[in-house]
């Protein structure tokens, strides 16, 4: 985990300092840093980082619309958006536009380093107060169905897919389901591709909103 490699996107100095001192305290690598959306795009091309943590509310180019460029050349990446506000509305935009997770500025560095460990292996940071106002958002606007969407989903993937909505990584849900991770990334893939969704946050806010399964 030591060698992840971090792109720090925003628009402020003193904050995209911070998160570098974060960073290298715990021995993560920074490769480099974007004051913009066009500059993040810009540099995520040529640095090609794991993670992006990005701002989402920049002027001009906005996080989001950063966020999906650098995907679309690039799906590897992880993007963590960061935002000031629990009610900011880009946060809806950020999960369909394919982040990997999502962290309020004020959170604990510990937090941080955590989410960045996390997305960096494939898993999603899924905030449960966070993923509360996303559902209720997504209520709101047209979220396609895919065809026979829950007779394509096998028994075994539904119980992935409830613990996923849930927020458990796949550590937990290899423990939880007696599998080995690699199963259980197998059969996340499989969900992603019969649901056509892009990660583990889209398909948690799918099976809420189909009601598979219920915040508590």
């Amino acid at each position: 985990m030591s060698f992840i490699r971090i792109l720090i996107v925003d628009d402020h100095k003193l904050f995209r300092h911070g998160l570098r001192q974060i960073c290298r305290s715990e021995g993560l690598s920074v490769v480099g840093e974007a004051a913009s959306g066009q500059e993040a795009i810009e540099k995520a091309c040529q640095l090609q980082p794991d993670v992006v943590l990005m701002d989402l509310g920049m002027p001009g180019l906005s996080g989001v619309q950063a966020t999906q460029q650098i995907l679309a050349h690039n799906p590897n990446i992880r993007v963590i958006a960061l935002t000031m506000f629990r009610e900011d509305n880009h946060i809806v935009d950020a999960v369909r536009a394919g982040v990997s997770g999502y962290l309020l500025k004020n959170c604990e560095p510990t937090v941080l380093v955590t989410a960045i460990k996390t997305v960096a292996r494939g898993d999603a940071l899924l905030d449960p107060a966070m993923t509360a106002k996303l559902l209720k958002e997504f209520r709101r606007i047209d979220l396609p169905f895919a065809a026979n969407d829950l007779e394509a989903i096998s028994p075994a993937e539904m119980d992935v897919l409830r613990l996923v909505a849930m927020g458990a990584d796949n550590v937990d849900i290899a423990d939880n389901l007696c599998l080995s991770q690699r199963t259980v990334g197998n059969r996340l893939t499989s969900i992603y591709q019969k649901l056509n969704v892009k990660n583990r946050t889209q398909a948690a806010l799918y099976a809420l909103k189909r009601g598979w399964v219920a915040l508590e």
